[in-house]
């Protein structure tokens, strides 16, 4: 059974690319639009992975991201922290609510793929 991943992004045509470049590698792709989806899907579809964009409309990436990583059964859930508004401290940010590893948009297929590919084989690991 091939890994399932969350991709919390807003963005259509983001979700498209990515979703895309996700499916072609063989991962299952769940994906919702904001903060509050992001935490019933992660509930319900226990994703193997989680790429979370940190602008989000109600809750941001971030707070989302805590409220995961608050809950016993889901904090093991590696969350990557997605963002194209990268700002110097940024990455701390991401670390301190939970995140398992940042990437700032735009950013090459191939270096999402390797850490997604980290983390799969990690369990969880810091990025």
């Amino acid at each position: 059974m091939s890994p399932r991943i969350l991709h919390v992004e807003d963005n259509a045509a983001n979700r498209m690319i990515v979703r895309d470049l996700l499916e072609f590698q063989g991962y299952q792709v769940v994906e919702v639009l904001d903060g509050e989806q992001a935490l019933a899907a992660t509930e319900r579809e226990r994703p193997d992975l989680i790429l979370m964009d940190i602008q989000l409309p109600s809750i941001s990436g971030l707070e989302a991201t805590r409220r995961i990583k608050a809950r016993e059964h889901l904090r093991r859930i590696p969350i990557v922290a997605v963002t194209s508004f990268a700002l110097s401290g940024d990455d701390t940010k991401a670390s301190e609510a939970g995140c398992d590893a940042y990437i700032a948009k735009p950013y090459r297929p191939r270096d999402l793929l390797q850490i997604i590919q980290k983390l799969l084989q990690s369990g969880s690991a810091t990025g």
